[in-house]
């Protein structure tokens, strides 16, 4: 009988275990992250020359089942493993494409907190995103120009990317001596020994992956506190004139301003990295925003103010993308205004009155933009004029409480346009859905409103 029992429920319980999703399901970018489990800590350490592009890594990954699972995917393009271990004990795994599947010895189980150890080699190159522009670990001959927005992470470690599963970061970078390495958070360490400096950076803060960035160049460090003692570290490449860095000259300001509208900073830190390269855009990456050269001041605003909008709250879907660009973009305009600027209704009025219908402005709707147009101008400044047009809408002691809101119930996670359809109508009381549809949804201009 006991054997009877045993033939019968052994099936049963190899049945519950199967492969988790190879992405978590984002409409746009269908491999993008993984199902299965939530990682909690990523430990990087990775030894770079800059002469040789020559990459050697090894990723220690912390995270928690969230499902019984035979299998599970990460994301890494490229590279060669030459370890894998899950818990300690050596893992099976396969590659196709950017997909890492490992098969651990022992299943996981949901709840069950896990590791993996991932050692991988190669050298980098310089990767495109869907619409061919540079991104994620791009090589320079100085270094490196790190920038992964939307799923560029995968070029340089084994994660799982997309924003819905944020984590905290260590990340170390060994690099010749000369070389300064910068990454997301704050230094805690830097040692040099044999011609190789080791840079240590850690990020307690949960943050996306896209956000992440370990960059690699002829960069002076350089480090200041703001009035309220919030540590600014900046990174300028030497190789760049004396006035390279002015526009970061109001940072502590900014932050105040923005403190004052959006809610206080969420980070532990912030900074810049300004680099000599070519790459041609500037990204929010968390704390410490990169610069392919000298930004402008309006530029400076944009990315600090994603620190609260698209860092501290993430898109949980990339068609949602305006809810980082929109909100950067109208914080650059109050900046501009705040500092004796155009006032956000003049430049609005501007806009509307003299961007013709067939314009892409409007042809291109920002709350759907598809894969190839996320970046597309409607994004930004169709996203701020809708910011523009709920203000007026719903009046400026509710339209600023939203903003408040926006951040304060969805810091350190992610969400979506529906969820600030839902925040707006709450705190407004009125009916919006017709507002947001015209304004987010519709490829036309709006005229009704």
């Amino acid at each position: 009988m006991s054997l009877a029992l045993v033939l019968v429920a052994t099936p049963a319980l190899a049945g519950r275990f199967h492969p988790g999703a190879p992405g978590v399901g984002d409409d746009y970018f269908p491999l993008a992250g993984n199902g299965g489990y939530d990682v909690s800590h990523y430990d990087l350490d990775i030894t770079f020359d800059p002469a040789t592009r020559d990459f050697a890594g090894v990723a220690r990954i912390e995270a928690t089942a969230t499902d019984d699972l035979s299998t599970f995917n990460l994301d890494l393009r490229g590279f060669a493993i030459d370890r894998l271990r899950v818990s300690g004990v050596r893992a099976r795994f396969h590659r196709d494409g950017q997909e890492l599947t490992v098969r651990p010895r022992h299943k996981l189980k949901d709840g069950r907190d896990f590791t993996v150890l991932v050692e991988y080699a190669g050298t980098t190159g310089r990767p495109t995103d869907i619409e061919g522009a540079l991104y994620g670990w791009v090589s320079m001959p100085d270094g490196s120009f790190v920038a992964n927005e939307p799923e560029g992470a995968s070029t340089w470690y084994p994660v799982n990317d997309h924003p819905t599963d944020k984590a905290t970061y260590d990340i170390s970078v060994t690099v010749p001596k000369g070389k300064t390495a910068v990454a997301n958070g704050e230094l805690v360490g830097r040692s040099t020994s044999d011609g190789w400096t080791t840079w240590d950076w850690s990020s307690d803060d949960q943050m996306a992956s896209y956000l992440s960035t370990a960059s690699v160049g002829d960069y002076d460090l350089r480090t200041y506190e703001t009035a309220d003692g919030l540590p600014i570290i900046d990174a300028v490449d030497r190789d760049l004139a004396p006035d390279a860095d002015d526009a970061l000259a109001r940072t502590g300001q900014m932050i105040g301003y923005f403190e004052s509208v959006f809610g206080d900073y969420p980070f532990a830190s912030f900074g810049a990295i300004i680099d000599d390269d070519s790459v041609g855009y500037a990204l929010e990456t968390q704390t410490r925003p990169i610069y392919s050269g000298p930004p402008s001041e309006g530029t400076v605003a944009h990315e600090l103010a994603h620190q609260w909008y698209g860092n501290a709250v993430s898109p949980g879907r990339w068609q949602d993308i305006w809810l980082n660009e929109g909100f950067a973009t109208y914080a650059s305009w109050l900046w501009d205004e705040h500092t004796g600027g155009r006032t956000t209704a003049a430049r609005f009025d501007q806009l509307y009155a003299s961007v013709p219908p067939g314009s892409s402005l409007w042809t291109v709707p920002p709350g759907d933009p598809t894969p190839t147009n996320l970046f597309a101008g409607s994004v930004y400044t169709r996203g701020a004029m809708t910011l523009e047009a709920l203000r007026a809408k719903v009046g400026d002691d509710a339209f600023f409480t939203i903003l408040r809101q926006w951040f304060e119930r969805h810091d350190d996670g992610t969400a979506v346009t529906a969820d600030l359809v839902a925040l707006s109508e709450e705190v407004s009381g009125m009916p919006l859905d017709h507002f947001f549809d015209v304004w987010i949804y519709q490829p036309s201009k709006p005229t009704d409103w």
